[in-house]
């Protein structure tokens, strides 16, 4: 800065002395607009003093000089000029010193919200520990086939616990449990053991007949005291099955047939009475079934078959998995730890948790999740089950809202030994203790059906509270909305439900998936016709797009020519990319809403679709960087929500017998060479008029190759495009095609039928002389004129001039009508 020449020093004593900032500012600025063009001027020590005495650049937009030298002493210095000693600033002449930096002001991160049952309100998640989050899902009960009420929570935490981990790289710790012990498993076990052992003695007809009746008294009785409507119609259906089924055995007896067809409706008999005949032969002999291994056998075999099924549905393995049967021990401990901290107490061999004291206790709370279902007994007895519910059960209670956390067991009842006796693990308490075990004293999220929250996992949170002596057992509940069939309740109990296994007979695992995607985890999803063919749309929209895309990356290019100039629509495209991505990002951060994202997926795919029109039109290829950065996108998306399973590079994959075949990499090469060579014959049988060699090669188009799975588009003037999709959506596609084309070709037949008929009409109507036209309406005129016009109507009142009018314009449209009928046929027409 020094080194600058004096003569054109300013006399900064007269400029420090102006008492007002802004004139000395300005008087600043006036010596420095001067002194700016004398070559090689640089600040001199005097400058930097004056500068000193400014507060801070000046807001005034024409004082330029004095801001630019601001900011430039402001960036040496470190920091604004200040009133002070000399810092020793030294440059050499004609040398600039680099300009302050700031960073720009940005926008705050969307953050992640879920929707928490314990707040009922989105709130923002937190872990305890880092990006490590700790989650225990409710698994099944398990007695029967999985359905798709199972589908409806373990596919929709799949996708949760997915985008958890491959989206916003949380480390999951997912654990789930299977409960094996239960009131359900231990009567249907029973039951099936039973009905068994009564169908190895084979019995006769005749007994077999004695005996459903004696099995319908009771059964009846039970459907009398019915009140749930859906039951007491289930029930009814079974009723009337039964007595369908044991007509034709009764009339066969009466009539003393013997032989096959008897013991052939008796066989019917006997499965069509199954259940009223478990019910039957449990009330009389349950209690004779002691064998812990007989309730066993069942959820064994129903939980290999759950496991089964999850992964038919590409859902995730937890990482652990605990069974109740295994952690017997550990739920003893548990409910004698929660009887120490004297919230549990003991009667008749039973152990029950005390409500009133946990909910009278300093920093404990009952009811967390449903405050407003406490007291509701029909709740808690199914929550008890059908076996813990008697006259004699519930006066082992102090309250009528107390719950089992140990059972003793009844003859018919599997038991371990505990210090209060033998008995078995209530329902609610095995969660608690497995959780507990694996988790500690507080987890990040707690997962289940929405039909669990009252009582079980509130019992759950009371429990575990009262045996950790905390508060906080449970951050984050989670809980997925109903399943309904076709806008009806699903239950298994009802036997109105879908098993998984048959639904996957009908669709596809990603196409359930993509059904599932497409609705909130926490609202009631509605599985229907209408419900899976959005999903179908949305994955044919999907797989087209890529396999364009892909058809455009397959076609040969340098490296250098793939990068081509962006015109405005790339740059658009480009923006409406982004965009989406923000929009799918915002959604996912509200609640994890997938529905929000798949839609903005689609009005992305939508966006591509109407940018490769348009160059197709144009006859130019899309800019292919462009639409495979979209495509990696969206496959990206797709794997974190688990409905791309395999490992695909780009889209939807095709794979071939062998698990480790890619067909579409396999077998492209081939059809690429298959489809040039078609498309050299084409242009030859064109060229030559070989109408028989064209035709060859449409039926390779339209009939063979879609068995294979491949589909040909032909596009004038462009390269024909190879496709490889799933053999039955292309004969489905074809099918409707040949449908629309059959009905395009029967409206163009009725079309031409009517235009024939209406000039038959026509014809017919010419050809009547215009003197004829009104005689034959005798049901209208009574009288006409010479030239037949009518005159009076049928009642001999002569026509009004209005009418006589109107019937004169018809007189005259026909006058030429039959002219040009007679001209037609003066000139050789067909008349």
């Amino acid at each position: 800065m020094a080194g600058s020449s004096t003569e054109h020093a300013p006399d900064y004593r007269a400029i420090l002395g102006i008492s007002d900032e802004a004139a000395r500012v300005r008087a600043l600025d006036a010596h420095l607009s001067t002194r700016s063009y004398v070559r090689g001027f640089v600040l001199s020590q005097a400058d930097v003093d004056a500068f000193r005495q400014l507060s801070g650049p000046p807001a005034d937009p024409q004082l330029f000089h004095v801001a630019r030298w601001f900011r430039h002493v402001a960036a040496i210095l470190g920091g604004p000029p200040a009133a002070g000693p000399p810092f020793g600033l030294q440059a050499s002449r004609g040398r600039r010193a680099q300009p302050a930096w700031s960073p720009p002001a940005g926008s705050e991160p969307c953050q992640l919200r879920l929707y928490n049952s314990l707040t009922r309100r989105k709130d923002v998640f937190v872990p305890q520990d880092g990006r490590r989050v700790t989650w225990y899902c409710c698994g099944p009960t398990v007695y029967d086939a999985s359905h798709m009420g199972h589908a409806r929570s373990y596919i929709s935490f799949d996708i949760l616990r997915r985008v958890l981990r491959d989206y916003f790289k949380f480390d999951v710790f997912y654990c789930m449990n299977i409960t094996d012990i239960d009131d359900k498993i231990i009567k249907r076990a029973r039951q099936n053991y039973l009905f068994e052992r009564y169908r190895k003695t084979q019995p006769q007809a005749a007994q077999l007949l004695e005996d459903v009746q004696a099995a319908l008294q009771p059964f009846s009785a039970k459907l009398q005291e019915t009140a749930d409507p859906d039951r007491r119609q289930m029930l009814e259906r079974l009723q009337r099955a039964v007595a369908q089924a044991a007509e034709p055995l009764e009339g066969a007896l009466r009539a003393g047939q013997a032989g096959q067809e008897l013991e052939g409706r008796a066989q019917v008999l006997l499965e069509e009475a199954k259940d009223v005949l478990s019910d039957w032969l449990d009330s009389m002999h349950g209690s004779e079934v002691t064998d812990n291994s007989i309730f066993s056998e069942l959820p064994k075999f129903w939980e290999a078959e759950f496991h089964k099924d999850m992964e038919a549905l590409n859902v995730l393995p937890p990482d652990v998995l605990t069974r109740v049967s295994e952690y017997v021990p550990e739920i003893v401990d548990f409910v004698q730890k929660i009887m120490d901290n004297g919230y549990g107490y003991a009667s008749n061999g039973s152990v029950y948790f005390d409500t009133v004291k946990f909910a009278n206790s300093e920093g404990h709370s009952y009811g967390k999740l449903v405050p407003e279902a406490v007291g509701d007994q029909k709740a808690l007895h199914e929550g008890e089950g059908d076996l813990s519910v008697s006259a004699e059960r519930l006066s082992e209670k102090r309250s009528p809202n107390d719950f089992a956390l140990w059972k003793a067991s009844k003859p018919g009842e599997p038991s371990w030994p505990c210090p209060w006796g033998k008995g078995r693990p209530g329902w609610h308490i095995e969660c608690s203790a497995m959780a507990g075990t694996l988790l500690g004293a507080s987890m990040d999220i707690h997962g289940g059906g929405c039909d669990l929250r009252f009582p079980h996992h509130d019992n759950e949170l009371a429990q575990s509270e009262a045996y950790f002596e905390n508060d906080c057992w449970v951050r984050y509940f989670l809980h997925t909305g109903h399943l309904t069939i076709a806008g009806c309740k699903m239950s298994k109990s009802l036997k109105n439900f879908i098993t998984i296994k048959d639904a996957l007979k009908k669709h596809s695992a990603r196409q359930l998936r993509l059904a599932f995607l497409m609705h909130s985890w926490k609202d009631t999803l509605d599985y229907s016709a209408n419900t899976m063919e959005s999903a179908l749309q949305y994955e044919r929209l999907l797989n087209e797009f890529f396999l364009n895309v892909k058809d455009l990356l397959r076609t040969p290019m340098e490296a250098a020519a793939q990068f081509e100039k962006w015109e405005d629509e790339e740059t658009e495209l480009n923006k409406s990319f982004y965009t989406k991505k923000a929009a799918v990002h915002q959604a996912l951060c509200d609640n994890i809403d997938t529905r929000t994202a798949l839609e903005e997926m689609r009005a992305l795919v939508g966006r591509c679709n109407l940018y490769m029109a348009a160059r197709k039109a144009a006859r130019r290829r899309p800019h292919r960087v462009l639409l495979e950065s979209i495509a990696h996108y969206l496959t990206h998306m797709l794997k974190v929500f688990g409905a791309i399973d395999e490992e695909s590079s780009l889209g939807f994959p095709l794979r071939g017998a062998g698990a480790s075949l890619n067909l579409e990499s396999t077998v492209m090469p081939y059809l690429q060479v298959l489809s040039e060579f078609r498309e050299g014959v084409r242009r030859i049988a064109r060229e030559h008029r070989v109408p028989e060699v064209l035709q060859l090669s449409d039926a390779l188009r339209d009939d063979v190759l879609p068995e294979l799975g491949v589909r040909l588009e032909d596009h004038e003037g462009l390269p024909t495009v190879v496709k490889l999709a799933d053999r039955d959506t292309l004969l489905r596609e074809r099918e409707e095609k040949s449908r629309a084309e059959e009905e395009k070709r029967r409206k163009k037949e009725e079309a031409a039928r009517k235009r024939r008929e209406q000039e038959a009409a026509k014809l017919a109507k010419m050809k009547i002389p215009p003197s004829e036209m009104f005689l034959s309406e005798s049901d209208k005129y009574s009288k006409f004129d010479e030239n037949g016009l009518p005159t009076h109507d049928t009642e001999g009142k002569e026509l009004s001039k209005g009418q006589a009018k109107k019937l004169r314009k018809l007189f005259e449209a026909q006058e030429k009508l039959h002219l040009e009928y007679l001209q037609l046929v003066q000139n050789g027409g067909s008349p």
